[in-house]
């Protein structure tokens, strides 16, 4: 793998000299199929016919980060530049710059007006606006590409490799290039598929929502409603769990460092973080019980969803009393004021303190109950 590594980039240079010396035409797309065949990226294409040549915009799924070099390989098309910033990266991996920097509509305007003249290149577009592995499902599309013209090409797309999944979440495209130069060769398939015309008074959302469905039933796959939007949302929740181990960074000062008390020899270390975990919920939930805040904890994962389903009431509890905490650390001043704040003696601002007693009349329960939450809320922000 190394050696066809350090091989490739030297042919990819060249590569890269011939695409950019010479015109678009039917020659060269010949000759970047053929010497990008060395560098172990085959292109096949299913029904070649199917391809409409008066569709001016192409709707493809992605699955990697270079689905539109790959296309391009097989007819002329252009993938406008919707991230990053515009410069010599940005042209020199394909992606046309149009110098719009505002708003989805001035995007679309702008791609109208480059759709308006014919002598241009048909769009190539992805509206799942993220990669995917292309194994599971396809994310919703965006509405915004099939508001551009009435009539689209759906393009479905699949990737092989071996050894090495194809795409990973949350990588960059050096990454993915250096992987694809790594092993021996990955299969792009592309299907086309025949062009679909919107409909009498249809929306662009209904527009979309169809050829989602249609390729989704194409590749095989389920028709999601899930958003790139969700993946970010996704990838940052995983982030975040993977810097809630127990151990902290070396980075930190000794003084600064949990340690690990004698009774947690010879736990298994899930036990250990769990437990740790557990014991950052107690902090912020002092009344919640250890045992309910362990379960919840082996179910999320995660200290704020915990925290967020205790107070939310998605998790039943009987509080603990005073006694059962004798065990835990002292709180400080801010912290001691939350606890009894939980307990109903502290009091919110701008509005009445919590009653100790359970209250008849069924508005000052429930004024009661918001009163406690906002208080919880408040210290779990704090």
């Amino acid at each position: 793998g190394l050696c066809l590594l350090v091989l490739r980039l030297f042919i990819g240079v060249h590569v890269f000299l011939v695409s950019c010396a010479l015109p678009d035409s039917v020659l060269r797309r010949f000759i970047v199929r053929v010497m990008c065949s060395v560098l172990g990226l085959f292109v096949r294409q299913s029904d070649p016919r199917l391809r409409d040549v008066n569709v001016r915009v192409y709707i493809a799924n992605h699955v990697t980060q270079f689905d539109h070099n790959v296309i391009n390989l097989l007819t002329s098309c252009n993938t406008p530049a919707l991230n990053g910033a515009p410069g010599f990266i940005c042209w020199s991996r394909g992606f046309m710059e149009l110098g719009v920097t505002g708003s989805r509509a001035e995007l679309v305007d702008s791609l109208k007006v480059y759709s308006s003249h014919r002598g241009n290149p048909p769009l190539l577009l992805f509206p799942e606006e993220a990669a995917t592995n292309g194994r599971a499902g396809l994310l919703r599309f965006s509405s915004w590409p099939f508001s551009i013209l009435d009539v689209v090409q759906p393009v479905a797309l699949q990737v092989q490799r071996p050894l090495v999944t194809v795409s990973v979440a949350d990588s960059s495209w050096i990454t993915e290039l250096l992987w694809t130069f790594f092993v021996p060769f990955t299969v792009y398939q592309v299907r086309w598929m025949p062009s679909v015309p919107r409909r009498a008074e249809e929306l662009s959302e209904d527009f979309a929502l169809r050829v989602q469905e249609l390729l989704a039933m194409e590749l095989g796959v389920v028709s999601t409603r899930l958003t790139a939007a969700d993946k970010t949302e996704h990838m940052k929740r995983l982030r975040h769990t993977s810097l809630l181990p127990f151990a902290p960074a070396s980075s930190q000062p000794l003084a600064a460092r949990p340690r690990m008390p004698s009774s947690l020899t010879g736990i298994a270390p899930e036990d250990v973080r769990i437990m740790a975990m557990a014991q950052r919920v107690k902090e912020v939930l002092p009344h919640v019980p250890l045992e309910v805040i362990r379960i919840d904890l082996a179910q999320t994962n995660c200290v704020d969803t915990t925290i967020a389903n205790l107070l939310e009431g998605r998790v039943p509890f009987f509080p603990e009393s005073k006694e059962a905490d004798t065990g835990l650390p002292a709180l400080s001043t801010s912290q001691a004021a939350a606890a009894s704040g939980i307990q109903g003696s502290v009091a919110v601002p701008s509005s009445k303190p919590a009653t100790k007693q359970f209250a008849k009349s069924p508005v000052e329960r429930h004024l009661s109950l918001q009163e406690r939450k906002r208080a919880l809320y408040d210290y779990a922000r704090r």
